[in-house]
């Protein structure tokens, strides 16, 4: 039917409508799409990639030109796995990241992937499916974020929280976290371990983890209540030494607060030291019953008689005797080293002396403690002489006798002057007539009896000294043999086997420690003078006696301002300042001021019963403030074992060693002091001309160990000679061991250049050391001589002759470096 003009206008109209909404609509969309690709253009921080179905790049915005590097005409037509790994496209990942995003809706992903420089950048990520209006799916949509910092971040977070763990799984130290609890007065009441590592139950003897402290020891000591809570508290850290009581252990703790303030928790780290606190007090104890033979050491250092000495175990009845013991009395040294009986000891004592020294024996067994008693014994030669046994028994715990250590000495001289001076005072009781002439005849005869009599006192003393002497060596070597047998024993670990290696090698140093200084004392010590100022050593040293004596004391060191040179041996110069600086810190309890001084000086003033001497001497001076000596006592200072100190603050050698080596070094030292005003201990040494300037030749490393070197060892004692060689083999050297001097000359005849270095003791039978070493230097003159000694008259007395001296007893180590210094002078 055809439209009518008012149809066709009316459909007009509809379709310009149409047409109108239509541009609305696009107009709309057009606004709707441009808003997006803005929002898309402008995330500079996330990286937004789409894609076709494929993986193939359709659009990729400015974030990830930034985030990824490439370009997006770089991209786009390329596949998405461009930014992949390689490793994840292999194994498929792209295509197992579409699907679980067609899936499930959305796939989240974080992995490495890789920039267009080829570095990688760990990124997390979603992609999305993309679907039109009909549901008809375009491709995907995937949005990536840089999150490496953070990744690596947390990574190392996790290995160093790995690594703490570990350490705190493995150290032996104990380690806790403890948490407070304080009660209504904030007083700390008891604390809960929160944690606590494994060798927390090892050192504390207790599973401790999540209980509280009061559950294991409800009678626990308040001090670590206090000391933890105010830790907890202040926030400050604290490091102590304490005992507990409920744990009946030692322990050494640093104690730290953790967290926050409002937790109240504190962090432990602690070891059992209850062993080392044992050894502390034996130790103690041992140089309190040194201390007691203070008065027996001096004087039996001046004197000789000493026959042997011997240690009796009292459970088992056997007696071991030294050499000289044995040889007096005609016994067999092997018997006496591995044990004798008491009843073939006294077979020797004389019959009408027997009955009184089972007395004595018996009577001091009973009671423990010092022994001396007086009786003839037949000696080798047949004839019967009077000694005097001193010693002391000591008692085990449950109070059962366990050991008789003692010395025997030879009275016969001191008897025989007793008798003469008894005889002498009779004679002179009865003389009636013509006294005072006849007392003029016998005034000489009486003072020599006197000075026999003194002397015979001196020998009786050398029998208190050797008793305490040898029960102190005697505690010393039970814990080298202790030490030794454990070692024995299988199935030893290796952290017992080093501590009783450490005990043995303790042990030895305190022994040549002690022997040191009583030689320094007694001025037998070998020294190694040579010329030196004594003003730049005591400045070399100042720091050290600074930190010896705490920052409490103020050190003034007042020097001269030209050279104070002195010809003494420089280390045993140096431990005496040590010595007297340590001395007078001890005497200050601490705080005060101490002053070293050095000067030139003309002479040394009267010194005890010495008289005043004119010369050239080098003063050096040590000024505390403490409160001085008693005038009773300024003559006891020097004594070997004398101190005023406690049990275990010292052993009362120090200014023993000051006084051997000043008069071993030709002066002296004058104390003056005034009670409340302090005191000064002055060294007075002979001043010499310096030397001048002296080039220091450079070490020589040339000389690897034992490179082909060859060491003739010279030593009259097979045991200490097999030592020697077979530390020399160690080392890497060739070894020819002589027993003697001339021994030693009759091989160097046969082929001297075999020989690099001659290693030898100086006491030896027939020629010595030093007389060995002088003729080889006048055969062989470029063989290098070395020697060794414990103690030498010889090497006391003249010096070591210019040969290169190593002192007993001595490292492995302290024997390589003595051997390369002088092998060096051959190779010259």
């Amino acid at each position: 039917m055809p439209m009518t003009r008012e149809d066709l206008e009316a459909e007009n109209a509809r379709l310009r409508a149409q047409v109108a909404t239509l541009e609305s609509s696009l107009n709309a969309l057009v606004a709707s799409a441009a808003r997006q690709r803005a929002i898309f253009d402008s995330s500079t921080d996330f990286a937004m990639v789409i894609t076709d179905p494929n993986g193939i790049i359709t659009d990729w915005n400015t974030g990830a030109e930034h985030v990824i590097g490439w370009a997006a005409e770089e991209m786009i037509g390329d596949n998405a796995e461009r930014f992949f790994l390689p490793e994840d496209v292999a194994n498929g990942r792209v295509d197992h990241e579409m699907t679980r995003a067609l899936e499930d809706g959305r796939a989240s992903d974080e992995r490495w992937h890789v920039r267009k420089t080829g570095e990688r950048f760990w990124a997390s990520g979603e992609m999305m499916p993309l679907h039109d209006g009909g549901n008809v799916h375009l491709g995907f949509v995937k949005i990536l974020r840089d999150r490496t910092e953070e990744h690596v971040a947390g990574v190392a977070l996790k290995q160093a929280k790995e690594r703490f763990q570990t350490i705190l799984e493995t150290v032996d130290s104990a380690f806790a976290i403890i948490q407070l609890k304080f009660d209504a007065d904030d007083r700390p009441v008891d604390y809960r371990f929160i944690e606590a590592n494994p060798a927390f139950a090892r050192q504390s003897g207790a599973d401790l983890r999540g209980k509280w402290v009061t559950e294991h020891a409800p009678d626990l000591e308040r001090f670590w209540f206090e000391t933890y809570g105010r830790v907890a508290r202040t926030r400050e850290p604290a490091n102590f030494e304490s005992y507990a009581e409920g744990f009946a252990r030692w322990f050494d703790v640093r104690a730290v607060p953790v967290g926050d303030p409002d937790e109240l928790q504190v962090a432990i780290l602690f070891n059992d030291v209850t062993e080392r606190r044992e050894a502390e007090d034996r130790l103690r104890a041992s140089e309190a019953l040194a201390r007691e033979n203070v008065e027996r050491v001096q004087l039996a250092l001046a004197a000789g008689a000493i026959v042997g000495t011997w240690h009796w175990d009292l459970p088992s009845d056997q007696f071991t005797i030294d050499e000289a013991f044995a040889r007096a009395f005609g016994l067999d040294p092997a018997l006496g080293r591995s044990g004798i009986p008491l009843a073939q000891i006294v077979a020797t004592v004389h019959p009408d002396d027997q009955e009184g020294l089972a007395e004595a024996i018996n009577e001091v067994i009973a009671r423990g403690g010092a022994y001396a008693h007086q009786y003839r014994v037949r000696r080798v030669d047949g004839n019967y002489y009077w000694i005097e046994a001193n010693g002391r028994v000591d008692h085990a715990p449950d109070g059962t006798p366990s050991s008789f250590p003692g010395v025997l000495i030879d009275v016969q001289e001191r008897r025989a002057v007793a008798a003469q001076r008894d005889s002498a005072i009779a004679a002179l009781r009865a003389l009636n007539e013509n006294l005072e002439q006849r007392v003029a005849e016998r005034t000489g005869e009486l003072m020599k009896a006197k000075d026999a009599l003194r002397q015979s006192q001196k020998v009786e003393a050398i029998g208190q000294l050797t008793g305490g002497v040898a029960h102190d060596f005697n505690n010393l070597l039970t814990v080298i043999r202790g030490s030794v047998d454990l070692l024995r024993r299988p199935g030893v670990s290796d952290d017992r086997r080093q501590r009783y290696i450490d005990a043995i090698s303790d042990t030895a140093d305190r022994a040549t420690k002690l022997t040191g200084q009583l030689l320094a004392f007694a001025r037998r010590q070998s020294l190694t003078p040579e010329v030196f100022d004594a003003a730049a050593s005591v400045r070399t040293i100042s720091d050290m006696v600074r930190t010896l004596t705490g920052s409490r004391i103020k050190v003034s060191v007042r020097l001269p301002s030209e050279p104070c040179h002195i010809d003494a041996d420089r280390s045993q110069f140096d431990t005496a300042i040590v010595n007297m600086a340590v001395n007078a810190r001890d005497a200050m309890k601490g705080e005060g001021d101490l002053t070293i001084t050095v000067a030139e000086a003309s002479r040394m003033p009267a010194i005890r019963t010495h008289p005043a001497v004119s010369g050239a001497f080098v003063a050096v001076s040590l000024t505390d403030s403490g409160p001085g000596i008693p005038t009773d006592r300024i003559d006891q200072i020097f004594e070997p074992f004398f101190t005023t100190k406690g049990v275990g603050e010292g052993t009362g050698l120090g200014l023993s060693q000051v006084f051997g080596f000043t008069k071993q070094s030709g002066g002296d030292i004058f104390v003056e002091s005034t009670e409340g005003e302090g005191a000064t201990f002055t060294m007075y040494l002979p001043r010499v001309e310096g030397l001048g300037d002296v080039a220091v030749e450079a070490g020589d490393t040339s000389l690897q160990l034992g490179e082909g070197a060859c060491i003739l060892v010279v030593e009259d004692n097979a045991e200490v000679g097999m030592f020697a060689t077979q530390a020399l083999a160690e080392l890497g050297y060739n070894t020819v061991l002589a027993m003697n001097g001339a021994k030693a000359l009759a091989e160097l005849a046969t082929g001297v250049e075999r020989f690099d270095v001659v290693f030898s003791d100086v006491m030896m039978p027939g020629m010595s050391g030093v007389e060995l070493g002088q003729e080889i230097a006048r055969l062989y003159p470029t063989l290098p001589v070395m020697l060794t000694s414990g103690y030498s008259e010889v090497l006391a007395q003249s010096g070591t002759h210019g040969f290169e001296l190593l002192h007993k007893p001595y490292s492995i180590d302290a024997l390589s470096r003595a051997i390369q210094k002088v092998a060096r002078y051959r190779r010259r």
